[in-house]
């Protein structure tokens, strides 16, 4: 009988999750933007991704600490953010984000280096009509 193991594992795997959202709790209490940005991204935590961007642009020079902390971010973690943004911008109250999220890209990203991005057609084609 295996029950008692899966149910040991999944519980494991809650209190792993539950460990992980305090931490990225703390994480934006402490104001350390780029990690939380990367535990939510792990997580795959779009809202949260986004909560983040949102305090990144509350600060004083909101947008050069954007800049900063999506230009420090892997390439898969890009891909992701890509992803999230797409669904961001289709909504008015979070597309000045998306749209600060996509510049930032855009501008620190070459466009060779973007055409590899997976997604990057569709993402395109998802925000030009919103764009």
């Amino acid at each position: 009988d295996v029950t008692e193991i899966e149910e040991k594992e999944a519980q494991a795997k809650q209190e792993e999750q539950i460990m992980k959202e305090q931490e990225l709790s703390n994480l934006l209490h402490e104001k350390r933007y780029l990690k939380a940005l990367g535990l939510a991204i792990s997580l795959d935590r779009p809202h949260t991704v986004l909560t983040v961007v949102k305090a990144i642009l509350k600060e004083t020079d909101g947008r050069k600490h954007l800049e900063e902390n999506i230009a420090r971010l892997r390439k898969d973690q890009k891909e992701a953010v890509l992803t999230f943004l797409v669904t961001w911008n289709t909504n008015s109250r979070n597309c000045h984000e998306a749209q600060a999220v996509i510049e930032t890209l855009l501008k620190h990203e070459a466009p060779d280096s973007l055409l590899q991005y997976s997604g990057i057609k569709s993402a395109v084609e998802s925000l030009l009509p919103y764009t």
